[in-house]
């Protein structure tokens, strides 16, 4: 899974840090609409020597929680963050003054979810970018958080708490080398469906139009093939006549 990943961050045109203990933090949005599940992941890989790599894999949501759907903090919406490579965009610090978690220091784009339903909408909605408070933090203080509930407003948010203290012990030593930034990456896979089935629409729609179209010029071809035989035909009947009158009247005369 980490070479496919590698390959998918360069085939997206996104950075892949190589440094010892540079992080790569990537979001993997799962195919999935349900929402209020935990049904997405985050993947953290890193160098500790020029040839091999530390690989994580932790559950989270990067959805927010039906709460939030219904009952919006802003007028225009829910935050939905968008696909895309985030430089540099968190930092240690503390989530809503509470405990340590990575904020958001520099802007990112979301999709604002108008429709106040417990329905996740990608369709819809504007996207903007800006400072929002989208971080990375936990759920429960303790234990594995079974739905979002309240815990994601647009948050990235980590299903168990023990997997939290574990990436956040991680941060800690790119901090020590790098300093108190960190790149995040979102991949959605969910785009990439809608995107397929678009595709896959236009390309049969295509067929359809080739098709209409060599089905017109296949009648118009047979029409000019009968309109030339039946042409021919009544000029053999014409020729027929004349060559039987011609007979009659030499008969008439012998």
């Amino acid at each position: 899974m980490l070479q496919r990943l590698k390959a998918l961050l360069k085939y997206k045109g996104f950075v892949l840090y190589s440094k010892p203990y540079q992080f790569n933090i990537v979001g993997l949005r799962s195919k999935s609409t349900i929402p209020n599940r935990f049904d997405d992941e985050l993947h953290v890989f890193y160098t500790t020597s020029p040839l091999h790599w530390e690989y994580h894999v932790f559950k989270i949501t990067t959805d927010p929680g039906t709460f939030w759907l219904e009952n919006p903090m802003q007028e225009q919406g829910t935050a939905i963050l968008a696909e895309g490579q985030y430089k540099n965009a968190y930092a240690i610090g503390l989530h809503q003054g509470k405990y340590e978690a990575l904020v958001q220091q520099n802007p990112v784009t979301i999709m604002r979810d108008y429709d106040r339903n417990a329905i996740l909408d990608f369709y819809n909605g504007k996207k903007m970018s800006g400072l929002f408070s989208i971080n990375i933090h936990r759920a429960n203080s303790t234990g594995t958080t079974k739905t979002v509930d309240k815990n994601s407003a647009g948050c990235q948010v980590f299903e168990n708490a023990s997997d939290f203290a574990t990436f956040m012990q991680l941060c800690k030593k790119h901090e020590q080398r790098y300093g108190n930034q960190f790149t995040y990456t979102l991949i959605d896979f969910r785009s990439w469906r809608r995107q397929s089935i678009r595709r896959a629409g236009f390309f049969a729609a295509g067929l359809l139009g080739v098709g209409a179209a060599g089905y017109y010029l296949y009648t118009q071809q047979n029409r000019k093939t009968n309109n030339k035989q039946n042409k021919k035909q009544k000029n053999n009947e014409l020729l027929f006549k004349k060559s039987t009158e011609r007979q009659n009247q030499r008969i008439q005369f012998a």
